[in-house]
């Protein structure tokens, strides 16, 4: 009687988990819906609509949006998908364990209330698309995990599901790919059981797979028009850009001589610029002084990437302080509001949103979401640091017992600290959603971790 009594309050906790869960996607929806939009949101709907690539994003954003806006007009049903993808997700994990936890239940309703979930799972932005199919994919992997061996052959549904989603979300975010690979690690893990020679087999092959579904689904969602003087090396400009004024700006003296090779003017007007409008937090104010941004773009393309190259050659301590200083602002924030921490209302240039004839402005209710928000600024909930140690801290929780589904959440866990990582060589702002998938993913795993806890003891 005791055991069964024990039994029937952790089926009562699982359910509860799921009632709660769905409780969250409805009050996130009553929240947002139809979506809270920024300048990103904007321009996406804009390609959606019209078929004409408008910035150098990923095409894969708009391609989304696109047969939502088609069903019903506007971001509304896009943000139901997207968050309803996350939510279910949630729900799914008391399936890969055998109990489950009012501790659990507690986190997640927790979870639920932050920033984090509660508002930007409202916001039209790729990196929530990006994390939500990042997290999608690793549960429907830990699903397949968990089913390899009850089965004879791999589980197929799963594994179709967290090929779809890696491959949107490699698409999304193009260091992306990380959390790609370190699926593929898992599944190799996974199917270790059969020999080196299968783990191998799998690990590649879903690599392989993944990258050939991306390349198809990139090549179905490019438009085939794009707007005047659009460069195709846009981001990668952006970039060198950066980092050469970054540079300058953290050597006071630096010579940009392969600039200097074919414009000397430009040399010394980026030289006598650069340390007055470099700043480690965003890359815009380079754009507050229209003379030093056209003399940027118009430094020749061959000329400024030879001169990025020659600085982390031969200038490599002024090329690391500057890149590290960027990644300081990324990830520790060290001022949330100059990161643009949550976006609420619709705005943008009015052209646009007249194009759109969507409703604009930011309402009562967006106000209220806002202060509600900011009660967490400077505290360990908005802080990717806070994020980043629990995700440590789960990892080392769950390789004490190493499930089949523990490793994939290691793999998703350890894959999102690379992605982060990652963004010390390529980040030009500190805008706080391009870590969202750290904050993200060690939630959704300290969740899973609580539904059945590593040191718990067995009745």
């Amino acid at each position: 009687m005791s055991e069964a009594a024990r039994d029937r309050r952790r089926g009562d906790a699982g359910a509860a988990f799921r009632i709660v869960m769905g409780l969250g996607l409805l009050l996130t929806l009553a929240a947002n819906v139809p979506g809270q939009m920024s300048l990103d949101s904007v321009v996406a709907l804009i390609e959606a609509r019209t078929g004409v690539r408008q910035t150098w994003a990923p095409a894969v954003s708009s391609w989304l949006l696109k047969p939502f806006n088609h069903l019903v007009g506007g971001t509304g049903l896009y943000v139901t998908a997207s968050a309803a993808l996350l939510f279910f997700s949630l729900m799914s994990l008391t399936r890969l364990r055998p109990r489950s936890t009012w501790l659990a239940v507690a986190l997640g309703a927790a979870a639920i209330l932050t920033p984090q979930i509660l508002l930007y799972q409202g916001i039209v932005w790729r990196d929530v698309a990006f994390a939500n199919l990042t997290l999608a994919g690793f549960v429907a992997l830990a699903h397949a995990a968990k089913a390899w061996g009850a089965q004879r052959s791999p589980p197929v549904l799963p594994l179709a599901g967290a090929l779809v989603c890696l491959a949107l979300a490699a698409l999304a975010r193009q260091n992306g790919l990380i959390l790609v690979v370190a699926a593929a690690a898992a599944l190799a893990w996974t199917a270790r059981g059969a020999g080196w020679r299968a783990s191998l087999g799998w690990g590649l092959g879903a690599l392989v797979a993944t990258g050939l579904l991306a390349f198809a689904i990139n090549r179905a969602a490019t438009p085939a028009e794009s707007v005047a003087k659009l460069r195709a090396n846009g981001a990668a400009l952006i970039l060198q850009h950066y980092d050469v004024v970054g540079a300058v700006a953290h050597r006071p003296g630096l010579k940009l001589k392969e600039i200097g090779k074919v414009d000397p003017k430009a040399q010394a007007a980026i030289e006598a610029g650069a340390a007055r409008l470099y700043t480690p937090s965003r890359i815009d104010t380079l754009d507050t002084d229209d003379a030093f941004r056209r003399t940027l773009w118009h430094v020749p393309d061959a000329a400024m990437q030879a001169q990025w190259r020659r600085i982390i050659v031969h200038s490599p301590a002024a090329y690391l302080r500057h890149r590290a200083d960027v990644f300081r602002w990324t990830f520790l924030t060290p001022d949330l509001q100059a990161c643009l921490p949550v976006q609420v209302g619709v705005t943008g240039p009015q052209a646009m949103l007249d194009r759109l004839n969507v409703q604009t402005g930011v309402d009562i209710q967006d106000r209220g979401l806002a202060a509600y928000a900011k009660r967490f600024y400077g505290t360990p909930v908005f802080s990717h640091l806070t994020w980043a140690l629990v995700a440590v801290g789960v990892i080392v929780w769950l390789l004490r017992r190493r499930d089949p589904a523990d490793m994939v959440m290691v793999a998703l866990l350890a894959g999102s600290l690379l992605f982060t990582a990652s963004f010390a060589v390529i980040s030009v702002a500190c805008d706080y959603r391009y870590l969202y998938l750290l904050d993200l993913a060690a939630m959704v795993a300290l969740i899973y971790t609580a539904l059945d806890p590593p040191f718990r003891k067995r009745a």
